[in-house]
């Protein structure tokens, strides 16, 4: 089970990293580049706000799955 949950970490931190690609480059930059001024707050939400938080949770979870942190020996 230890193995799955350290697995499962690799997975956390892949998923953050899409997830954060996707916010910027899908998202973000085209509502950035549109003419529209109601475009931008959007932008900036999912650039400041919702980034760094799916973003920065799912690494640092993943990140301490894959250390072994959430391991049953810990506890």
């Amino acid at each position: 089970m230890d193995l799955l949950k350290k697995y499962l970490g690799i997975l956390w931190m892949l998923l953050g990293i899409v997830a954060g690609y996707y916010l910027i480059v899908s998202q973000a930059i085209p509502q950035f580049k549109s003419d529209n001024p109601e475009d931008l707050v959007p932008a900036i939400v999912y650039t400041f706000v919702l980034m760094p938080i799916i973003s920065g949770g799912l690494l640092i979870f993943g990140w301490f799955a894959w250390k072994g942190e959430y391991d049953d020996e810990g506890l």
